[in-house]
């Protein structure tokens, strides 16, 4: 029997990303840059979903958006996007105006809680009860499945907006408009572009800015694994999974970090606990394939 049709939206800080599916396989893609302006870009993404349903009609939507958002469906402010760093999104109708009109089920979450989702059907977090997606990019989240499902509470988890540990000497005040030297404002690509005076993507690997950056991660990854004691951490994004050479660095001061702490976490045991994902930068687009197929009964998250 064949894969039942489904579409899905990833909704990014930089691009938005819009596909239609039959199990992995993608059979329409359409991208859009976010911008500043959610009612213009959400409705030409409105449009292009319901051209596909006459075109490719499919049965449910996932949605997988940058967040925070609001999750709880007996809230007025269901489906939309909280009050958020990025201009012209605090606010946004995000499931009235994509799945308005379709008639069909909508599935809505983080982008991280999607990809985290993905990961743990098809990717690095396969067979792991307790494990987290971690996006460090244009802003900073995570995502944390916990039995299969995204955890969820009186919101969802914001990672990116702990604060850490900082290094001594470092005054930089950060650029989070909520928080300042929250997480997402010391490591972020533009908090990072603003220590380093040039984007992240062309800050040499050598550059003394990096080293505040692993250390502020890896203060996170020991929050994280002696909160919720996770089996896998995936870190993505352009930072994140972009910048090659941050990923050993990461493990080597979250060992150190944790100073010997938990026995069964040494040196190699990092190797697998904290990895980039296997489904790389599409890991935001299954999450919303995930989210849509588990509508159906296709996935069970």
């Amino acid at each position: 029997m064949s894969e039942r049709r489904v579409a899905g939206v990833e909704l990014g800080g930089t691009k938005i990303i819009a596909v239609v599916a039959e199990g992995r396989t993608i059979l329409a893609r359409q991208q859009w840059p976010t911008g500043d302006d959610a009612a213009a870009v959400l409705g030409l993404v409105a449009a292009w979903l319901r051209q596909k349903q006459i075109e490719q009609a499919f049965e449910a939507l996932g949605i997988a958006s940058f967040g925070p958002l609001c999750l709880d469906r007996k809230s007025a402010e269901y489906g939309r996007i909280l009050a958020t760093p990025k201009p012209g999104w605090s606010g946004a109708d995000v499931v009235g105006t994509l799945g308005g009109g379709l008639g069909l089920p909508v599935g809505w979450d983080t982008d991280v809680a999607g990809a985290a989702c993905a990961e743990g059907q098809w990717g690095a977090s396969v067979d792991c009860e307790v494990h987290v997606y971690l996006t460090i990019g244009t802003g900073i989240g995570g995502g944390v499945v916990i039995g299969g499902k995204p955890l969820h509470g009186a919101l969802h988890p914001e990672i990116g907006h702990v604060r850490v540990r900082r290094a001594v000497g470092d005054r930089f005040a950060g650029i989070c408009p909520f928080h300042g030297d929250c997480l997402e404002g010391l490591a972020s690509g533009p908090a990072i572009a603003a220590r380093a005076g040039q984007p992240a993507h062309a800050v040499p690997p050598d550059d003394p800015v990096w080293g505040l950056v692993v250390n502020e991660i890896a203060e996170l990854m020991h929050m994280l694994i002696l909160t919720i004691s996770p089996q896998r951490i995936v870190i993505g994004g352009g930072v994140g999974y972009g910048q090659i050479h941050l990923l050993p660095r990461i493990r080597a001061a979250t060992a150190a970090c944790l100073q010997s702490y938990l026995p069964d976490h040494s040196i190699a045991d990092f190797q697998q606990l904290i990895v980039h994902p296997t489904l790389g930068h599409e890991a935001g687009v299954f999450g919303a394939i995930a989210l849509a197929q588990s509508l159906l009964g296709e996935k069970l998250l």
